[in-house]
C-alpha cells in the first residue's frame, strides 16, 4: 500500500563490520549455491532460494533469509492486532470524562451538607454578639443562615441536574461540561487537563511538531497556526497547478510543525501516513463509532476557521495522494485499548510494516534486494533483523566481486570463472567420496619431452630441457680428470634429469537424459560428474579434447554451460544409447590421437532402435534395442 513511500530509498551508513558475514567468502557462497544450481539448472531460482532461506557457515551458524524476516514480521504484526482494539478511543475518554463528572456530582452535595455544618456550629465571636442591639440576624448580607442553606440546596440541585442530562456521546458530554460552572477548582482543573490532552494528540495527527493544546495556546500562537495551515494549503494548491512551491520559505518560517522535513514530497508523505493512521482507527469503528469519533474532533477543533482550513488541507492531500491507495484495514481482535496518541503510532507502525512488506515482496520478485530500505528494516524490526538484512546484500556483492556472477539486464548470469569454479567444487565433491589412492595426470610408460621430471638422468643432448643434475654432472668431470682442483667441466660431463613423456586423450562424456533419470534422483549425480570432469581436464589437462553428449530419444551434443542451464523439464522419454554411441565416435573422428575413450552415464538399458528409417522406442527393453 505504501510503495510509493519506499520504493527507491535507499539508507546509506558507515561501514561498522555487521555486514561481514563471519566464516564466509565468496567460494563457500558459490559452494552453497552449486547443488542447488546443478539440481535445478536455473542460477535465478538458485539466488532466489539463497536469499529466501539464508547461508550457514563454517561454525553452523544460519544467518538469516527473507522467509525467517517475513515470518518474524508477520508474528510482530499479528501480535499486535490480538492484543488491541481500536474501538476503545472515545470509551477512554468518556471514562476520564466520566471520572470527572463523577467527581462534580458529589460537589453540590458536599458543599451545602458543609454550610449547613457550619451554620449549626457558630463562632465564639458570633454567640457573644447576638445580644447587641441592631445587630440583624441574618448577617450583613441580610439573609439568615436557613436561607443560606436553601439557596445552597437549589444551587447543588440544577447543577445536579445539569450533569445528569448531559447527552450520553461523548462529544455531547465535553460539550455541556465546557460550558459549566464548576464549583470546585480541582475538578475543574481535572477537566482542563482532558481537555488539553484530547487537543493535542487530534493536532498531532497532522502536525508532529505540535507540542500544546489549543486550549493552552495564546491568540498569537493560534494566528501562527492559521497562517501556518493557510500557507501549507497554497503550497499544496501550487503543486496540483505544476508549478514549484517555495518550500525552503515555507520551512524557514513554520519548520518548527514539521521536525525531520527535507521536501514537501517528504512533508506530503509524513501527513498523508498521519491521516492514513487516523483512517486506519476509523476503519476499525462502528458507524455509530466513527461518527462519535468525528464529532468528538469537531468539538476539540473548537475555532471553526482552523477547522474550515483543516477540511481544505485534508483535499488538498487527498488531491496529491489519494487516500485509497494508502488505505490499510487491520483486522484487529483483541480487548485492551490504548489512548488516541498510542494508537495513532501503532496504527503508523502497522501501515511502514504493510510497506516494508511490499519491498520485501518485490525484491523477491525482483531477486533485487537494493530495494529494501535496510534502515526501515531496523526502525520497525531490530537491529539482528537489519544486520541480516545487510548480510543478505554482501551475499551478492560478494560473488559479484569475486567474478562469479554477473547481471545481465533484470537477470543474474554465471560467468566462465564462476562454472570452473562449481566445477571444482563438484569434483572435490566426487573426490571426497573416494578412497584414497594414485591418481596421474595420463603418464605413459615411456619417457619423453613435456612431462614431469624423474629421478633419471641422461647425458645431455641438444634440445632436452636444461634439468641439470649437478651430482652426476660433477662426478662426470671427477672421473674423466681426477681429483684436484679447480674442477673443469667438459660438455660431455653434464647430465640432465628425464622427463616422462605425457600424451592427448579426446573423451566424450555421454550422459543419460532420459525422464527415468529425472524421477530416480541420478540426473544431479550425473551432472555434477560432468561438470567436474570438465574441469579437471581444463585444467589439468589443457590439450585434452572434451565432448558431452546427452541422450534420450535422440542424442546432442551439449556444452558445459548449456548442460548446467539443462532442467529437468528438458527430458525426454526414451534411452537412445545407440545414438550417442553414434554421435560420440563422429566427434572423436574428429581427432587424429590413438587416445580415445567414450564414459557413459545410465541408469538402465537402451530403449529405442533404429528401424525402416526412424527411432522406436519400447519399454521394457526390447532386444532390438540392445
Amino acid at each position: 500500500m505504501f510503495e510509493r513511500f519506499f520504493k527507491n530509498r535507499y539508507g546509506y551508513s558507515r561501514w561498522d563490520g555487521t555486514q561481514r558475514i563471519e566464516g564466509l567468502d565468496a567460494d563457500d557462497i558459490l559452494k552453497a549455491l552449486s547443488d542447488d544450481y546443478l539440481e535445478n539448472g536455473n542460477l535465478q531460482q538458485a539466488l532466489k532460494r539463497l536469499m529466501q532461506d539464508g547461508i550457514r557457515n563454517d561454525e553452523g551458524r544460519q544467518t538469516m533469509g527473507l522467509r525467517e524476516l517475513m515470518e518474524r514480521m508477520r508474528n510482530q504484526r499479528n501480535e499486535q492486532l490480538n492484543r488491541y482494539n481500536m474501538g476503545g478511543q472515545q470509551s477512554q475518554a468518556g471514562q476520564q470524562d466520566q471520572q470527572g463528572q463523577q467527581g462534580q456530582q458529589g460537589q453540590p452535595n458536599q458543599q451545602s451538607q458543609q454550610g449547613q455544618q457550619r451554620q449549626q456550629q457558630p463562632s465564639a465571636s458570633q454567640s457573644g454578639q447576638q445580644g447587641q442591639e441592631g445587630q440583624s440576624a441574618g448577617g450583613d448580607d441580610g439573609l439568615t443562615p436557613e436561607q443560606k442553606q436553601k439557596m445552597l440546596e437549589m444551587i447543588a440541585r440544577r447543577k445536579q441536574e445539569y450533569l445528569e442530562k448531559l447527552p450520553q456521546d461523548v462529544p455531547g458530554q465535553i460539550k455541556g461540561l465546557s460550558e459549566y460552572d464548576f464549583m470546585d477548582d480541582e475538578a475543574r482543573e481535572k477537566f482542563q487537563e482532558l481537555l488539553q490532552s484530547l487537543q493535542q494528540q487530534m493536532m498531532q495527527q497532522f502536525f508532529q511538531g505540535m507540542q500544546q493544546s489549543l486550549q493552552n495556546m495564546t491568540p498569537e500562537d493560534i494566528a501562527k497556526m492559521r497562517e501556518m495551515i493557510r500557507d501549507l494549503n497554497k503550497m499544496l494548491r501550487e503543486r496540483q497547478e505544476g508549478k514549484e512551491p517555495d518550500f525552503d520559505s515555507f520551512m524557514q518560517k513554520h519548520g518548527e510543525y514539521f521536525p525531520g522535513v527535507n521536501s514537501l514530497d517528504d512533508l506530503i508523505e509524513q501527513m498523508q501516513m498521519q491521516m492514513a493512521a487516523m483512517q486506519g482507527i476509523m476503519d476499525n469503528l462502528s458507524p455509530e463509532q466513527r461518527q462519535e469519533l468525528q464529532d468528538l474532533m469537531e468539538q476539540l477543533m473548537g475555532d471553526d476557521r482552523i477547522r474550515v482550513d483543516m477540511m481544505e488541507l485534508a483535499q488538498n492531500l487527498e488531491a496529491l495522494a489519494p487516500m485509497e491507495q494508502a488505505r490499510t484495514r487491520f483486522p484487529f481482535r483483541g480487548d485492551e485499548s490504548l489512548p488516541f496518541n498510542e494508537a495513532m503510532r501503532m496504527m503508523s507502525r502497522l501501515q511502514q510494516m504493510e510497506g516494508l512488506e511490499d519491498q520485501l515482496n518485490e525484491a523477491r520478485r525482483m531477486d533485487d534486494l537494493e530495494a529494501i530500505d535496510s534502515e526501515k528494516v531496523k526502525q520497525l524490526l531490530g537491529d539482528e533483523e537489519y544486520q541480516s538484512i545487510e548480510q543478505l546484500k554482501e551475499l551478492m556483492k560478494m560473488l559479484e566481486e569475486a567474478g562469479y556472477i554477473q547481471k545481465k539486464g533484470n537477470r543474474w548470469e554465471l560467468t566462465a570463472r564462476g562454472i570452473r569454479k562449481i566445477g571444482q567444487k563438484a569434483l572435490q565433491d566426487i573426490f571426497n567420496k573416494l578412497k584414497r589412492d594414485g591418481f596421474g595426470r595420463h603418464v605413459s610408460p615411456f619417457r619423453g619431452i613435456g612431462g614431469e621430471r624423474t629421478d633419471e638422468s641422461k647425458a645431455y643432448q641438444f634440445g632436452d630441457p636444461f634439468l641439470l643434475d649437478l651430482e652426476k654432472t660433477l662426478m662426470n668431470a671427477i672421473h674423466r680428470r681426477g681429483t684436484g682442483t679447480p674442477v673443469g667441466l667438459e660438455k660431455e660431463d653434464f647430465e640432465v634429469y628425464r622427463t616422462e613423456f605425457t600424451t592427448q586423450s579426446s573423451t566424450v562424456l555421454m550422459i543419460d537424459m532420459s525422464l527415468s533419470m529425472v524421477y530416480s534422483g541420478c540426473q544431479p549425480a550425473a551432472k555434477k560428474v560432468a561438470v567436474a570432469l570438465e574441469s579437471l581436464i581444463r585444467s589439468q589437462f589443457p590439450r585434452d579434447n572434451l565432448y558431452i553428449v546427452g541422450f534420450s530419444r535422440i542424442a546432442r551434443e551439449y556444452k558445459p554451460g548449456d548442460l548446467i542451464e539443462m532442467s529437468r523439464y528438458d527430458n525426454e522419454q526414451g534411452t537412445n544409447m545407440a545414438h550417442g554411441l553414434m554421435l560420440s565416435r563422429q566427434l572423436l573422428g574428429r581427432h587424429h590421437g590413438v587416445n580415445k575413450q567414450i564414459i557413459m552415464i545410465t541408469d538402465g538399458g537402451p530403449t529405442v532402435w533404429y528401424e525402416n528409417g526412424e527411432w522406436l522406442f519400447n519399454w521394457p527393453y526390447n532386444h532390438l534395442a540392445e
